[in-house]
């Protein structure tokens, strides 16, 4: 058995036990000869058995992410960014529809948002969206750090994520309009820190969310749950809020 699969187990009390904690089958896990790339983060929160034993050929010594593992982190947090930051079009929607998932928390919050892309269509989101985040004066849900740190907007939480961004290298783009404490934004600076796009020294992703990210963004995507006009957009929601709650687990583990 592989070493990292074989620490799980142990750690977690067996293959029952293991299989309850990230919820899926118990007969998935027995199947598996080494941990899916997927899984490593969930086994990682679940069991406090580091990436780098889990699967050493995806993570290094000092907990620098290679592989599999960060390009799946960066396609979530790019697909949240995304769609909150514009209503899909027609080519996004089909792309979402053809999500799959598993028994998994995040798994069947995707295979939820790939249904509700397959039974709406473009004009209808593009509403959703103006509803939600636009509206005629303001939309029902304002995504800024600032607003939901102070109640208003352009306040500290944004100049102090500037100065962060600052000293590693990001800088807004002159196309972009909406400021970097925006949801979106943030999704957007993760995924590109995650695809290596963007600077990410030491521990700067784990920085970023721990300061900019963990003390709103949870409560973001719980309100957009329970928004009065989300439809498409309530499982963008809970997507956003059960991967959330997966990254937080995951940087809060000793590296």
């Amino acid at each position: 058995m592989d070493r990292g699969l074989e620490e799980a187990i142990k750690a977690a009390g067996g293959v029952t036990e293991l299989a309850r904690r990230i919820g899926i089958a118990q007969p998935s896990v027995s199947n598996w000869k080494r941990i899916p790339s997927e899984r490593v983060l969930a086994v990682e929160a679940a069991t406090g058995v580091t990436r780098t034993v889990l699967r050493p050929d995806l993570f290094t010594s000092t907990g620098d992410v290679t592989g599999d593992v960060d390009l799946a982190r960066a396609r979530i947090y790019g697909l949240l960014g995304a769609l909150l930051t514009q209503a899909p079009d027609e080519k996004l929607l089909d792309r979402i529809a053809s999500l799959r998932g598993d028994a998994s928390p995040l798994g069947l919050a995707q295979i939820e948002l790939a249904d509700a892309a397959r039974c709406t269509f473009v004009r209808k989101v593009e509403q959703e969206f103006f509803d939600l985040f636009i509206g005629v004066g303001r939309g029902e849900l304002l995504p800024y750090a600032s607003y939901y740190l102070t109640g208003f907007l352009h306040e500290r939480p944004l100049a102090s994520l500037r100065e962060d961004l600052a000293q590693i290298g990001i800088e807004r783009a002159n196309k972009v309009a909406e400021p970097e404490d925006h949801a979106g934004i943030l999704c957007e600076i993760m995924a590109g820190m995650a695809r290596g796009d963007l600077p990410s020294p030491d521990n700067a992703q784990h920085g970023i969310f721990e300061k900019h990210m963990v003390p709103w963004i949870g409560r973001f995507f719980a309100d957009l749950e329970r928004a009065e006009a989300a439809d498409f957009y309530r499982r963008v929601g809970t997507v956003g809020r059960v991967f959330i709650d997966i990254e937080t687990a995951a940087f809060a583990l000793p590296s």
